[in-house]
């Protein structure tokens, strides 16, 4: 039997949780049969589309690809056809216990050091996210170096968690740089001499330019979004330019009608700021309210808890779809196509600065790079050359370079 492209399973850590990757030749027909597999999702940060871990997972994934005729590559996984407890990945050997298990199975002087670093973090007054992504890279160190005792700690002792854990596990480059941050605030309460991180390097930061999407398909976008509390949620985020968890704090109270505000409370960096209430937003979002009614949140889920960006992500992809647009969207995509807009329409960037709650006007100046405003007066060397010698000759020479 023909074999299609490969498909390879890899082990995976995404949002402190293990994850199963799926690697592949990106053509359309693979990547649709890749996502025709129950709960694959996409990671925007990792650049892979992935599926919750469990051991029997990895055998569905096998066998469903295979038979979907496909060479599906495991060799990172060993004894997928024995029973479930004998199951052993190999980056991850002998099994990954879950945090809760790697915890107890520290000796108590890590435990200890574990207890004193959450409470440093929270002492700095760190976000909870924060503390729990460096919670969480802390305890994979003290994990590794479970049988050492701590005053022996040492500089080569990061190194090897860099090259066991960070680079084997296939990190992104941004997770890479929160676990230098970590491991700095790691070193700096164990007091060890030869345990310094403070001049260890972070790789550089990745720039990439933001995905940004046309006026045409924003709109385009909310209206082939049937369900009417989605439709509000797209609308926000791009006419607000807000964060997603900016958007899911939102209190029915912080939208002020009569003076056309939102009022984003405690956004990035503590920070508080206002933006502008879309006039064109105001019948949605009414119509919203009174159809919901939610109590608390603007945006409620079930039993009036807050909404999930899981379940904004969701939604989002298949809206993306059903509008035809096929560029990697997320919901912070609303946000960039948003600033990009507002730099194209004329608005100052120091304006924009402020709308988005950019502490650096460098974080800002992105924007420019991607805008095409100014990107559409230059013109390109070929066009000039082509009209140059066009018009030394008076015309009488065409220039043409589509053939003879």
């Amino acid at each position: 039997m023909f074999m299609k492209n490969p498909i390879t399973l890899l082990p995976l850590i995404h949002r402190g949780e293990q994850q199963i990757a799926i690697k592949f030749e990106n053509t359309n027909e693979t990547r649709d049969f890749v996502k025709s597999f129950k709960d694959v999702k996409w990671s925007q940060t990792k650049g892979t589309f992935y599926v919750n871990f469990t051991p029997l997972k990895i055998i569905y994934l096998r066998d469903f690809y295979r038979n979907g005729g496909y060479d599906v590559i495991t060799d990172s996984y060993t004894n997928l056809d024995a029973p479930e407890n004998a199951y052993v990945a190999l980056s991850q050997a002998p099994g990954k216990p879950s945090k809760k298990d790697l915890y107890k199975a520290l000796p108590l002087s890590h435990q200890r050091v574990l207890k004193d670093y959450i409470g440093f973090l929270k002492g700095k007054r760190l976000s909870k996210s924060t503390i729990k992504t460096y919670g969480y890279f802390a305890l994979r160190f003290l994990d590794l170096h479970k049988n050492k005792n701590i005053a022996d700690f040492n500089n080569r002792d990061l190194d090897w968690f860099m090259t066991r854990v960070m680079a084997k596990e296939h990190y992104s480059i941004s997770s890479h740089r929160q676990c230098v941050s970590a491991l700095k605030y790691l070193t700096e309460i164990c007091e060890v001499a030869e345990f310094d991180a403070t001049e260890y390097n972070r790789p550089k930061r990745s720039r990439f330019l933001p995905v940004v999407l046309s006026d045409h398909e924003i709109l385009k976008l909310i209206q082939v979004t049937r369900n009417l509390k989605h439709r509000a949620i797209i609308a926000m985020l791009y006419s607000g330019g807000l964060r997603i968890g900016e958007l899911l704090k939102l209190k029915t109270s912080d939208i002020d009608f009569s003076r056309n505000v939102i009022h984003i409370r405690q956004g990035k960096n503590r920070k508080d700021r206002v933006v502008h209430l879309s006039e064109t937003i105001k019948p949605l979002l009414n119509n919203y309210l009174l159809t919901y009614t939610p109590k608390t949140y603007l945006i409620e889920g079930r039993d009036q808890a807050a909404y999930t960006p899981s379940a904004v992500r969701n939604f989002l992809k298949k809206s993306c779809r059903m509008a035809g647009i096929f560029k990697k969207v997320t919901p912070h995509t609303l946000r960039h196509s948003y600033a990009t807009h507002m730099l194209e329409n004329g608005v100052d960037i120091r304006y924009i600065q402020e709308l988005l709650g950019h502490s650096k006007p460098e974080t800002t100046m992105i924007y420019t790079h991607v805008a095409q405003k100014d990107l559409k007066k230059i013109k390109n060397p070929l066009d000039i050359a082509v009209e140059r010698i066009t018009n030394n000759s008076n015309g009488d020479e065409k220039v043409l370079i589509t053939g003879n």
